[in-house]
Formats: C-alpha cells, structure tokens, sequence
C-alpha cells in the first residue's frame, strides 16, 4: 500500500474519531439517566447510521463542487474543518443548562442528528477534496457508533467527568485537519 493511501486512511480514522467524541461526550451526560443496554445498543446503532448518512450526503455534495471549483474546493473544505474545530472547542465552554433529552422516538432522532450534523460539514469538505467515500462513511459510522456506546456506558459509571475534555480533543484536531488542508 502507497504512503500516500496509509496517510489518507489513517487520516479518516482519526477524523472520525475526532468526529464520534461528540456523540461520546453527549453520550456520557446521557448515560446518567436510567438507561437499559438493549436501549445503549438501539442507540449507538442510530448515532453510527447518522454519522454514515450524513457525511455521505456531503461527499456527493462535495464532489459536485469540487468539479466545479477545483483548486479553491480543497482551501475552501479546510476553512470549513477548521472553524467546525473551532465552533466545536467554543461550545466546551459555553455553560447552559439543558434538561436531559429522552433517547427515545423523536428525542433519539434529534440527539442523533446533533451529534451528526458535523459530521455533513466534513463530509462536504472531503467530497471536495476526492476522498474514498466507501471507507470514509464505513468508519465515520463505525466509530462514532462505538463511541456513543463507551460514552453511553461510562456515563453509567463515571458521572460524566470527561465530557469537557472530549470535545476539546475532537475539536482540535478538526482544527488541525483543516489547517492541514488548507497549508497542505
């Protein structure tokens, strides 16, 4: 396998990790409610379907810009990771007290579209730059599935003490995959 294949490839897996430590964090303040592990499980499968579905649709999204704006669409997704980074790293520090949302029917749909809607923004930029579509939706799914599921279950456990930090991490290196983009 190419360097240049192993570098894009480990680059994804990291992108989606920065990516599912949103629905981790959510997850760990929504794992102190009273949840059963068959409802844990229906739950990190959403999440993981929504973390597929909507970084697919920027992808297609992206590559029909890409063919139009070539060069600027790469600059342009990296403006875009970057400031995702950035929103991102901001809302750690915002202090609002949400009333805790019920992760069934509607409740769930809405918790796994908030924690996916990033994930259309760096699908979007992605498509602009050609990534693998196929690999890239597998483990953007994959991840964020997995770690709603230790977010969800260590919430149980830990009483949400790592959420701050999470989102921190996550946004930093969206930061940095969009400076990368953008500087090359």
């Amino acid at each position: 396998m190419p360097i240049d294949q192993l570098d894009q490839y480990l680059s994804l897996i990291m992108m989606a990790i920065a990516l599912g430590m949103d629905a981790f964090s959510v997850g760990l303040g929504m794992g102190l409610q009273a949840l059963r592990l068959k409802r844990i499980l229906f739950i990190g499968i959403t999440v993981g379907f929504f973390h597929m579905f909507m970084p697919f649709i920027g992808i297609v999204l992206g590559n029909f810009i890409s063919g139009k704006m070539e060069g600027l669409a790469v600059i342009g997704g990296g403006f875009l990771l970057f400031g995702l980074g950035i929103h991102m790293i901001l809302q750690t520090f915002e202090k609002e007290n949400k009333l805790p949302l019920k992760p069934i029917g509607f409740g769930l749909l809405l918790f796994a579209l908030s924690v996916s809607l990033d994930s259309f923004s760096v699908g979007l930029s992605l498509g602009m730059s050609g990534v693998r579509t196929f690999f890239a939706i597998i483990i953007f799914g994959i991840s964020s599935m997995m770690l709603t599921w230790a977010g969800l279950l260590l919430g149980k456990k830990a009483r949400g003490l790592l959420g701050v930090y999470s989102e921190l991490c996550g946004g930093s290196i969206l930061c940095a995959f969009g400076l990368h983009f953008i500087f090359g």
